[in-house]
């Protein structure tokens, strides 16, 4: 019998990545490309340019075409995962009427302006999906409350007018939903020549793209959380039902039917402002650990691993990017003592204690509290930083073979969809695995919990005042 295979597709904020998988979960090869930057017309605008996401996605497809060594006819499915939030403005045909709009744009869960040109409005799952099978189709977890006129309980679009009117949209312009793990439909011969991927292979709905990565990190059951540390840094958990008016999290759609992701409130610009700290230190780190053969983020982290726990009383406050404009990132302790190794350590220990302290609002309000904490992302790749996530956490941190979550769980969808595995259980049992886990060190945890419950948690409202100030006086 010969070996399958199941493609995950993950086109998200920076990039566009297409990964094919074995049915044990294991890369057999994948491609990568970068996006090009979004462009701003106007001030608070933001737009993916041109077709750029889809463009960008056809080169990655070919590119895995040339490199997969198996035969392409046993490939079973394709698992479908683009970026969240987004809004797509679609033509009769299903070709793009204007650029995609991008998550972060002022305009993105307001009212929907569609002109006459207009057909469908969607998103990105949805634009893929009609470029790939010719249907007008979506998963349902990749449309919000907030941005949709969805219903959170039946899982597709509402039966309140008032809802439509809200958005500014009539139900004819909608796409149809579907539930994760299910056949959005075939690739059609078009998509078929444009990818390089057999004709008729099963096109497979997922997610959200956080769902889909809580998914293909493990994230099943109560008794597990996950934090996430991408460009933005977010804890998740799940949950049985839909929480209405929550204060501290996000209630969303999962990427198993009828399972609710609970996301907290995260960090904007999280392992951005690592990269910012290695390039403000500037060639001599990077020379230096290029003579070593290795990263700058490992060099750093090799650094850091000999400063003690609390950094010799150096915190940073990861506002580099807030909502409110007065708030500023902050580096406060400074002596004689501190090298660009505490630097370092004081970022990792202050993204640490703000999850911490956004993951534990989340299970507070909640009432579940999960024993374990899935660490996912490329800042897991880092032992001294994981180490100090169980720290502060208290718990064990489990980290996965598997980094880049989003890819892996869309193939599990796609496994599930196309019955290699009966169930997403079944399916996340094969095809996850674990590599290592991090016990927490007690003596730590109750250094990190005091200096985090009387400093680190009052150093920004002890600051507001002072930097609204500032922000009065520098616009004079």
């Amino acid at each position: 019998m010969s070996k399958k295979y199941l493609i995950g597709i993950d086109v998200g904020t920076q990039s566009s990545k297409v990964i094919v998988f074995d049915l044990e979960g294991n890369i057999v090869c994948e491609g990568k490309r970068p996006l090009r930057p979004c462009v701003a017309e106007k001030p608070g605008y933001s737009e993916h340019p041109d077709d750029d996401l889809w463009n960008t996605f056809l080169v990655t497809a070919r590119e895995v075409v040339e490199k997969f060594p198996g035969d392409l006819n046993d490939i079973l499915g394709i698992g479908l995962c683009t970026i969240r939030s987004c809004r797509t403005f679609l033509k009769e045909d299903g070709t793009l009427a204007r650029p995609v709009m991008s998550w972060f744009d002022s305009r993105a869960f307001g009212p929907i302006e569609a002109g006459d040109d207009v057909s469908y409005v969607t998103t990105t799952t949805g634009y893929f999906t009609h470029r790939l099978t010719g249907n007008f189709s979506d998963t349902v977890s990749n449309n919000t409350e907030a941005q949709w006129p969805v219903d959170p309980y039946t899982w597709d679009w509402t039966d309140d007018p008032q809802k439509y009117i809200k958005f500014h949209i009539a139900r004819k312009r909608l796409v149809s939903l579907q539930m994760p793990g299910t056949i959005l439909g075939y690739l059609t011969k078009e998509a078929a020549a444009a990818t390089g991927f057999p004709e008729g292979l099963p096109i497979v709905a997922t997610a959200n793209d956080k769902a889909v990565e809580s998914l293909g990190a493990g994230l099943m059951g109560s008794d597990l959380g996950l934090v996430s540390l991408g460009t933005y840094i977010a804890s998740m958990i799940n949950g049985k039902r839909y929480i209405e008016n929550t204060k501290t999290f996000f209630c969303n759609f999962g990427c198993v039917p009828n399972l609710y992701l609970y996301e907290s409130n995260g960090i904007w610009r999280g392992m951005w402002t690592i990269s910012w700290l290695i390039n403000l230190l500037g060639d001599e780190v990077k020379l230096k650990a290029d003579a070593l053969g290795v990263s700058p983020e490992e060099f750093l982290s090799d650094e850091a691993a000999k400063v003690p726990a609390g950094s010799e009383g150096l915190l940073t406050v990861l506002e580099w990017l807030a909502f409110e404009s007065h708030k500023k990132g902050t580096i406060i302790g400074f002596d004689v003592r501190h090298t660009r190794g505490h630097m370092f350590r004081s970022i990792m220990e202050g993204i640490a204690m703000t999850m911490k302290n956004n993951y534990q609002a989340m299970c507070d309000e909640v009432g579940q509290y999960p024993k374990k904490i899935i660490l996912s992302g490329g800042g897991s790749s880092s032992d001294v930083f994981v180490q100090i996530f169980a720290d502060v956490f208290g718990v064990p941190v489990v980290r996965n073979v598997m980094n880049g979550a989003a890819g892996l769980g869309s193939a599990i969808c796609a496994a599930v969809a196309t019955g290699a595995y009966a169930s997403f259980d079944e399916a996340v049992k094969h095809m996850v695995k674990i590599r290592d886990v991090f016990e927490p060190n007690m003596k730590n945890h109750r250094l990190y919990t005091k200096i985090n419950a009387e400093v680190y948690s009052k150093i920004s409202p002890e600051t507001d005042g002072l930097l609204r100030t500032l922000e009065k006086i520098l616009a004079e």
